[in-house]
């Protein structure tokens, strides 16, 4: 297993030539409570109800990236490669087999939101790790690798490359305007009104005004901040975040079963080479957001060779029909 990088669109890519995976017993859930597997556990949280944890936080069975070791960069020609360092953890939503994170208590998705503040805090502390995420994927179509409710972190010796998007953007916007264009954004979409999904306290779903996808959402706080770690563990109540992400889980849920949803938030600043000028201002010109990503049934994928998104809903009328989904 190793890391490529394409000299053309600096991705980085794993690829390996892997055995097929066992096929897993249905009645053996490695991350119910009590089950024979014994996965490595790296964090949790404790029961809300008089269960053995609310939330838990263990090392992928089967990972992509492993912990040890360095990434011993070298070249092959004009082509990078490494090894693929970093960790991959799994965080279980919670102890039911079939309670999906939207069918949860919003004290209980606080306490998932605070395991993920703190498993992205601890993996900040390694200096090899340049970004930390969080993402979800639910359904088949979706890639859903487990029947249990998981998501999943990844630390990486990397930025990927939609982020570094989002971070040179942010750079160059605030260089020219010093503001964060996340909080303009968020001014215009709130005084505007027409792509505004819900507002909850101090947290905001919206849909963002050239989506990829149909009914693309995002959730994003109101006020500037970078970090979603820091957000959530200075915080003593979660709530308006906790029942906005079920709320619009729900919704999203009331049109497809099948959606990405991932985690955007500030790289890991403990080093910071200075090749790298976005770091300069990241924390006046970057804010953390969640994308949630809709996969309809029966859709193609909208991105095609002709290398542009299409979609046949747009983001006005998707947040007209997402403000009167289901929410409860």
């Amino acid at each position: 297993m190793e890391l490529r990088k394409d000299p053309i669109t600096r991705s980085w890519v794993v690829t390996h030539d892997g055995a097929e995976r066992p096929p897993r017993d249905a009645h053996d859930c490695p991350f119910c409570p009590g089950a024979k597997a014994n996965p490595q556990v790296v964090g949790s949280m404790p029961s809300l109800s008089g269960g053995p944890w609310s939330t838990l936080a263990v090392v992928h069975p089967t990972p992509l990236f492993r912990i040890e070791g360095d990434p011993s960069r070298s070249g092959n020609g004009l082509y990078d490669i490494m090894r693929p360092v970093g960790a991959h953890e799994l965080i279980v939503e919670n102890p039911s087999h079939s309670r999906q994170l939207w069918e949860a208590s919003d004290a209980e998705i606080a306490q998932f939101l605070k395991l993920v503040g703190h498993r992205i805090q601890d993996l900040k502390r390694d200096q090899r790790f340049k970004f930390i995420t969080v993402s979800k994927d639910q359904g088949g179509v979706a890639g859903q690798e487990f029947e249990h409710p998981t998501s999943q972190i990844t630390a990486t010796t990397f930025v990927p490359r939609r982020v570094l998007y989002e971070l040179r953007s942010s750079r160059e916007y605030y260089e020219q305007k010093e503001r964060c264009v996340f909080c303009d954004i968020l001014g215009q979409e709130e005084r505007q009104a027409i792509r505004m999904i819900e507002t909850r306290g101090d947290y905001v779903a919206m849909c963002p005004y050239a989506p990829r996808v149909p009914y693309e959402t995002w959730l994003l706080p109101r006020h500037h901040e970078p970090a979603f770690e820091r957000e959530v563990l200075r915080r003593e109540n979660l709530n308006d975040l906790a029942s906005l992400l079920r709320r619009a889980l729900r919704r999203i849920t009331s049109i497809t079963d099948a959606f990405h949803m991932v985690l955007h938030t500030l790289p890991n600043t403990v080093r910071t080479p200075d090749i790298l000028g976005y770091w300069r201002t990241i924390e006046d010109d970057y804010h953390w957001h969640i994308e949630i990503l809709p996969v309809l049934p029966g859709k193609a994928k909208s991105y095609r060779f002709k290398e542009t998104y299409h979609t046949d809903v747009t983001p006005e009328t998707a947040a007209a029909r997402l403000r009167a989904a289901p929410a409860e």
